[in-house]
């Protein structure tokens, strides 16, 4: 091959590497848009105190609970055991708090809804699901953040209003 070859296909490699580019590079302005998203997530000082105050209104009835706060991927955010907690209670809040999440209702009303045949019970089988009362929704302006769920107390009734303790405890940092 001589040299003027050489240099015609140099120019025609470079010629193509800047139009793959420019295609790249338009295509990516238009899908700029696309590719991030923005979201809403607790602050682990707001999970904290919910957790806090869900485990004080427990204590103060006189229950021992575990109390687990998940973000909006399900993952624990916070957990919390008081000293005499049943030794499944921790794995319970959480797999309660990531049930509400997972179904974005109150698990007090996904139980009710297996009882009455509104909803499969084999759903109860999934790993990490527990269809108990115990455990609400996280949400702020429409937008689901995560879940907290309570596990411990005689009864999921009792479970879910000391959940209610810890959502009351930070609606006023939810709702701006």
């Amino acid at each position: 091959m001589c040299g003027r070859d050489r240099a015609a296909t140099a120019l025609k490699r470079r010629a193509f590497a800047a139009a793959v580019t420019a295609t790249l590079t338009i295509s990516s302005a238009h899908a700029g848009d696309e590719a991030l998203v923005t979201y809403k997530s607790l602050t682990p000082d707001v999970a904290l105190e919910a957790a806090q105050s869900a485990m004080k209104k427990c204590r103060d009835d006189g229950y021992q609970v575990a109390v687990a706060v998940v973000d909006r991927f399900g993952q624990p955010q916070v957990l919390l055991r008081d000293r005499y907690a049943g030794l499944p209670a921790a794995d319970i809040a959480t797999a309660k708090a990531y049930t509400a999440l997972s179904f974005r209702r109150d698990t007090s009303e996904l139980a009710k809804m297996v009882r009455d045949g509104q909803m499969d019970a084999g759903l109860a089988r999934l790993p990490h699901i527990a269809m108990l009362a115990g455990a609400l929704v996280i949400e702020t302006g429409g937008t689901l953040v995560g879940g907290i769920g309570v596990s411990g107390a005689p009864g999921g009734d009792k479970d879910e209003a000391c959940a209610r303790a810890g959502l009351d405890a930070i609606r006023d940092k939810l709702d701006f």
